[in-house]
């Protein structure tokens, strides 16, 4: 072989050395996963992060934690396609049901109530002593903080002043401060936050069960990877390793009942669509 055709063999073979390294850089490129607007961006990281570093190393499926600043602008770059997985209960309304997402897993625990709250030393008892007030609300997509609540004010013919507080701890914080009335809440958030924050707060209105917010996977993800992902989900308590990730979570936010996730269906929210189809509550635009 000459000098010439060394040459070209040599440039023949780095592009495919090329070609090789972008195509694994591309199969390594991490799924985004997106978890809802609940607590502030640190907590929610700090909560977070461990879980999908372990479920990424154990499924062999790369995770990356991507947040929004609000729920709107996550919900909105939800439907545009730029997560793969996410965190929420936000997703089960007729025109987001036919995204594509699906629910794969949720926290164990018998789920969550919608909820309407006001310090313990509140003069308000009744929910129609909130008319004309302002109440905190997470955010107009909010199912258990915004939905649930307002509708049983609309059906109690009760006007109030929501006042979107971007998650429900900083809605929670200005009812502890009192620049607000009430708050409309998730009792397994409250019931958290009072932990931590030492708050005391009094019940006005309470929902029936519905399942706790459920990670859902894009139907864009390969069936398989979302198989182990599910897996190292629902495996990670009987896992040494996996418990200790979700036991320092479960200090962090105080959590003192179920902990770790089990494996669920889409079928398991159907009661989330038959509200939609029934609320007094229109969509925000």
């Amino acid at each position: 072989m000459n000098l010439k055709q060394l040459k070209r063999a040599a440039l023949a073979l780095a592009a495919l050395l090329t070609l090789g390294s972008a195509a694994h850089a591309a199969e390594e490129q991490p799924y985004a996963f997106n978890v809802l607007n609940q607590r502030s961006i640190a907590l929610t990281s700090q909560y977070w992060n461990p879980i999908l570093i372990y479920v990424s190393k154990k499924s062999g499926v790369p995770l990356e934690l991507r947040l929004a600043r609000t729920t709107k602008e996550a919900n909105a770059l939800a439907e545009q396609g730029a997560y793969h997985f996410l965190y929420t209960n936000h997703f089960f309304t007729p025109e987001r049901d036919r995204l594509g997402f699906r629910v794969i897993a949720r926290p164990a625990g018998p789920g969550i109530r919608g909820q309407i709250v006001v310090p313990a030393d509140s003069q308000i008892k009744t929910l129609s002593e909130l008319n004309g007030k302002e109440v905190a609300f997470a955010s107009p997509d909010a199912f258990a903080a915004y939905w649930l609540p307002m509708d049983a004010l609309l059906k109690s013919k009760v006007n109030v002043k929501p006042v979107f507080t971007a998650n429900q701890e900083a809605g929670l914080a200005q009812l502890k401060v009192g620049t607000v009335a009430a708050a409309g809440v998730n009792d397994v958030i409250i019931q958290r936050y009072a932990r931590r924050e030492g708050f005391e707060y009094r019940l006005l209105w309470n929902s029936e069960l519905y399942n706790d917010l459920c990670i859902m996977a894009s139907s864009k993800v390969p069936p398989a990877k979302i198989a182990a992902v599910r897996d190292a989900l629902i495996g990670m308590m009987n896992d040494p390793e996996g418990r200790k990730v979700i036991e320092t979570g479960a200090e962090l936010l105080k959590i003192k009942d179920s902990m770790g996730f089990i494996a669920t269906s889409d079928r398991e929210y159907d009661n989330y669509r038959a509200f939609y189809k029934k609320t007094l509550v229109k969509a925000a635009n």
